[in-house]
């Protein structure tokens, strides 16, 4: 007997709420959990032509550490298309003046690159500081140990 292929309808997928405190985190590694439960594989009915994916609340994004000198030496490039019009911003500066982007940029490069990159983005929320909005979701604390990383004395 041929065993059954399941096919879930994604309009019927419960999504749940989850938030997580980047304090402290390292930037790649909390971004790769965070893009593993917008894309739901963390799901068992997970199919990665599907959209199952949960919400995300990244609080603290100022807090978030970047390892050895990519404060410095990382960059993130902006052009219009319009001739002489590239943009480069490095990591210190966008932690400073804008460090809900930084994390939207690490988990955006990590989802897959298709069509179903945009929904997944839209389920993403990330605030500078402590305090969301997102109360009357319940949201439950999905908890990422941070790893030992040496910092450098200065």
């Amino acid at each position: 007997m041929a065993n059954k292929t399941t096919w879930i309808d994604p309009k019927t997928v419960e999504r749940k709420w989850w938030v997580v405190d980047a304090e402290g985190q390292i930037l790649g590694r909390l971004a790769s959990e965070i893009a593993r439960i917008l894309m739901g594989k963390h799901k068992p009915q997970w199919q990665p032509n599907l959209d199952i994916g949960d919400f995300v609340i990244v609080v603290n994004a100022e807090k978030v550490r970047l390892t050895g000198k990519k404060l410095d030496q990382k960059f993130h490039y902006r052009h219009s298309g319009r001739p002489g019009n590239l943009k480069a911003y490095s990591y210190r500066w966008m932690l400073e003046h804008r460090p809900e982007r930084v994390i939207e940029l690490a988990v955006s490069k990590m989802l897959p690159k298709n069509r179903l990159r945009a929904r997944m983005l839209k389920r993403l929320r990330v605030y500078r500081g402590p305090n969301h909005p997102h109360h009357a979701q319940k949201p439950q604390p999905l908890s990422l140990t941070p790893t030992r990383v040496p910092v450098p004395a200065e």
